[in-house]
C-alpha cells in the first residue's frame, strides 16, 4: 500500500493535529499521503478532492466519527478501497481505533497484519410511475419516515414480490448488520454480527404492537409502497441523504453489488466493541 488517503471530519481541530503529524510519519516510511482538500487547505498542504481520492489511493484513513466513516464508505464503494477509522467523534462502532493507538495500528496495517471485514451494503431505488428516478447506496440503513408534523403513515411491504404486511407507523427501517447497532437498535431491532448476510426490517413506532422487526436473508428484495397521500414523507440514507417521496412511490431495496471493506483493529474482537460501546456488563 504505497498511496494512503486521509479524510478528516471538517471543521474540527483534532483531525488537523493528527494530519500534521501523520503525513510526515507516512512519508518517512516510504508512503505517499493524500489529504482531502478541505483539511489540507487549513494546513497549507496540497490537497486532493474527496471525489477523486478513491481512484488514487490504496487505503483511506478516516479521522472522525461513525458519520464520517459511513460517508467515506459510500464514496469508495465501487472501488473496493479498504478504510481504517480513527475515532474522534462519539460512539464509534466503525471508527474503532482510538487516537492514541493510531501509529501502532497503522504499523500493523501497513505490514498486512490486520484483517479486513467485508460488510454488505444496500441499494435503494425510488420508482415513480414505474421509472427509477433516484438511486442510492447505504452502509447502515434505508429509512422511510414521516416529517416532523405529519401523522402516522401507511406503508405496504412486499418481499420478493410476496405481500408481507401494511404497517401503520411513523416509518420503516431497512438495515444492514452494520446498521443494526444504529437507528434499527433504537427501534427495537436485534444486533446482528456485522459480517452476516442478512437484513432487518424494523417498523418505527408501529400502531399495532405485534408488528415487530424481522430478519431476512440478504438476497431478498424489499418493496415499500407509500400509500399515504397528505403527509410529508422522506427517504433517508444513513441519516445523511434525504429525498422527498410522493403517494404511490415505491422504494425498492436490495443488497448492493459492492461491499464496505473495513480494517479491523488487530487483537480486538466485535464483542469487546459491543461491551465497550454499549456498556454491557456494567452496573
Amino acid at each position: 500500500m504505497k498511496k494512503i488517503g486521509i479524510i478528516g471530519k471538517a471543521g474540527k481541530q483534532e483531525p488537523l493535529d493528527i494530519i500534521r503529524e501523520l503525513v510526515p510519519w507516512l512519508k518517512a516510511k516510504g508512503h505517499e499521503a493524500l489529504v482531502d482538500a478541505e483539511n489540507a487547505s487549513q494546513l497549507n498542504m496540497q490537497g486532493t478532492p474527496r471525489a477523486q481520492m478513491p481512484s488514487l489511493v490504496d487505503l483511506i484513513v478516516v479521522l472522525g466519527g461513525d458519520g464520517t466513516m459511513i460517508s467515506v464508505a459510500r464514496l469508495v464503494a465501487d472501488k473496493g478501497i479498504p478504510i481504517l477509522g480513527v475515532n474522534i467523534g462519539g460512539l464509534g462502532f466503525l471508527t474503532a481505533v482510538q487516537k492514541d493507538e493510531i501509529y501502532d495500528v497503522m504499523e500493523k496495517v501497513l505490514k498486512d497484519e490486520c484483517s479486513i471485514e467485508e460488510r454488505i451494503m444496500l441499494n435503494s431505488c425510488v420508482l415513480r410511475h414505474s421509472e427509477c428516478i433516484t438511486e442510492y447506496i447505504a452502509v447502515n440503513d434505508v429509512v422511510v419516515n414521516k416529517g416532523a408534523l405529519a401523522r402516522i403513515i401507511d406503508l405496504e411491504i412486499y418481499v420478493n414480490g410476496i405481500y408481507l404486511s401494511t404497517f401503520k407507523a411513523d416509518g420503516l427501517i431497512i438495515s444492514t448488520p452494520t446498521g443494526s447497532t444504529a437507528y434499527a437498535l433504537s427501534a427495537g431491532g436485534p444486533i446482528l454480527y456485522p459480517t452476516l448476510n442478512s437484513i432487518i426490517i424494523a417498523p418505527i413506532c408501529p400502531h399495532t404492537l405485534t408488528n415487530r422487526p424481522i430478519v431476512l436473508p440478504d438476497d431478498m428484495q424489499v418493496e415499500i409502497y407509500l400509500k399515504s397521500g397528505k403527509e410529508d414523507v422522506y427517504l433517508t440514507i444513513d441519516g445523511q441523504v434525504g429525498f422527498s417521496l410522493r403517494q404511490n412511490d415505491v422504494v425498492v431495496v436490495k443488497k448492493s453489488g459492492h461491499k464496505a471493506r473495513i480494517f479491523v483493529p488487530c487483537e480486538r474482537d466485535y464483542f469487546q466493541i459491543i461491551r465497550t460501546k454499549l456498556k454491557w456488563g456494567e452496573r
